[in-house]
């Protein structure tokens, strides 16, 4: 996956090691081999998103694709998709929200918050699987700007 030439980092925000495992193993199953930077903490991620002073900078050139799931220990996921979307230099990078919630009203926040793509996650393994193997095959096509 690329864009304008240049390699799309896949971040990763995810606080279950095994569901990380999972996204991972049927990204690259899909033949998405694009770095993927993992975070278990909101405040990790946006230190390397936005930077630690969170003007956002450091993303001014980079090209990200943000996987981000809103149930984190230390932060929502909503207050993640809005510091990011409200971000001058990082508004435009997409975001695909990867959740068990699947409640309509945090969706619909979610993409009145910008999101790109809301993803429920099924409980069940192989559902999980092919959803996840259907994002990779997702990723091979889309052009990040």
């Amino acid at each position: 996956m690329k864009a304008t030439g240049q390699e799309v980092t896949i971040v990763m925000i995810e606080d279950d090691e095994g569901h990380a495992r999972l996204i991972e193993k049927n990204v690259r199953r899909a033949g998405v081999n694009n770095e993927i930077v993992p975070f278990t903490l909101g405040k990790g991620a946006l230190d390397y998103i936005l930077g630690p002073d969170r003007d956002g900078l450091v993303s001014k050139d980079r090209y990200l694709l943000i996987l981000l799931d809103l149930n984190l220990p230390d932060m929502s996921g909503l207050d993640i998709l809005e510091k990011i979307k409200t971000n001058e230099y990082t508004r435009r990078m997409p975001v695909v929200v990867l959740t068990t919630t699947d409640d309509e009203r945090e969706i619909q926040k979610c993409y009145d918050l910008g999101a790109n793509v809301y993803i429920t996650k099924p409980v069940d393994y192989d559902g999980f699987s092919t959803a996840i193997r259907n994002l990779g095959l997702f990723f091979s096509v889309i052009q990040v700007p």
